[in-house]
């Protein structure tokens, strides 16, 4: 490995080390367009404005004046735990709503071939990341069994502004992990763009693999929906070229960082790493014929240490998924969902319990 990456994984891989990627980025559509958009941050935001709309035609909004897509997370946590009675209904209402949905939109999903015999579903995202999210998985896990689907539901293990950046040590070949402790990772979303170090921590080469104790010791994250004026795609390049340099800055001599890079992004993702479909809402252009974010990469960062880099690319719900491997093996057929600015998704079957690839 002293010129050149001694292996490859390809891009937007089916067959992993510890996985089997049934399916990915599945578009369900109806009458009213993708059926994911009904679980979106976006859908939840909507669900609640409506009702806080709806409270106002007949008396005051007890959530106030602040327009919904103003209300942070944290706040609508705060007002399920401590806030007012009728405006913690008003929340509560609205993750009664929007979990129906999901469910609807789940029911849908296991209709597919590829989630077949699904036993979990993990649920990440930005939505995940607050006591509502919780709440929501729970109350759909509830109505799953009522509608007669014996599922599990269980919040992503990480926390989700870390666990594509975690997922993606699962992309790296097996020489990746000798002699070094940790790589960079690259999560890319509708809303944020986040790059990590992550450290293996753990001396054993196969507990590296495994990525139990894996953890983002570093972390960069740019949020360019909040971009006074939208950045193009070669900004957006530019911007994650700067952001790793740091982190390799940040590890210095006292992190061995091995010669890769890992990248979660939405969208179908082709063997030779171009977004073939589904990165509408990334900022410009990524499934032009001409674009290859991993060779962009490789020429923003062309070498770590002493070694040429390798940059393998996936969808960012597998790469999400791929971070919940150590702590899902009890089950064979699982799945991933993650709310965000759209709805990611994916199926896996876990290797170890002999899983073979769907027919």
């Amino acid at each position: 490995m002293k010129n050149a990456s001694p292996l490859t994984n390809a891009h937007g891989a089916r067959e992993l080390g510890a996985v089997i990627v049934e399916t990915y980025n599945a578009e369900l559509r109806d009458t009213e367009g993708f059926i994911g958009d009904r679980a979106s941050n976006r859908a939840f935001r909507s669900i609640l404005d409506d009702l806080r709309d709806r409270l106002r035609k007949v008396g005051e909004d007890p959530l106030g004046e602040e327009p919904t897509e103003e209300i942070s997370k944290k706040k609508l946590d705060k007002v399920l735990g401590e806030g007012d009675p009728e405006a913690a209904g008003v929340v509560h209402g609205a993750i009664e709503t929007f979990a129906t949905e999901f469910t609807a939109v789940i029911a849908r999903f296991l209709k597919l071939k590829g989630w077949r015999d699904t036993q979990r579903i993990v649920v990440g995202g930005g939505l995940r990341a607050s006591r509502i999210g919780e709440l929501v998985i729970g109350r759909t896990a509830v109505l799953l069994k009522e509608a007669g689907h014996k599922i599990e539901m269980a919040p992503i293990h990480h926390d989700p502004d870390e666990a594509a950046l975690v997922g993606a040590v699962h992309l790296a070949p097996p020489p990746f992990f000798e002699g070094f402790d940790a790589i960079l990772a690259v999560d890319i979303g509708g809303s944020n763009m986040r790059a990590g170090l992550v450290a293996f921590n753990s001396k054993s080469e196969q507990k590296k693999r495994d990525c139990a104790k894996c953890s983002v010791v570093e972390l960069d994250l740019w949020r360019h929906a909040d971009e006074a004026e939208k950045p193009t795609r070669d900004a957006a390049v530019d911007k994650l070229g700067q952001m790793l340099t740091r982190l390799l800055r940040h590890a210095g001599d006292k992190i061995k960082v091995a010669p890769f890079i890992g990248v979660a992004c939405p969208g179908i993702i082709a063997p030779d790493g171009q977004i073939e479909s589904g990165g509408q809402n990334l900022p410009g252009n990524w499934e032009s014929s001409r674009f290859n974010l991993p060779e962009r990469l490789r020429e923003k960062v062309p070498r770590i240490g002493e070694y040429e880099t390798l940059v393998v690319m996936h969808n960012d719900a597998v790469v999400q998924g791929l971070s919940q491997i150590p702590f899902i093996e009890d089950v064979e057929h699982w799945g991933v969902f993650t709310i965000g600015t759209g709805l990611g998704n994916a199926a896996f079957t876990n290797r170890g319990s002999g899983g073979k690839p769907k027919p």
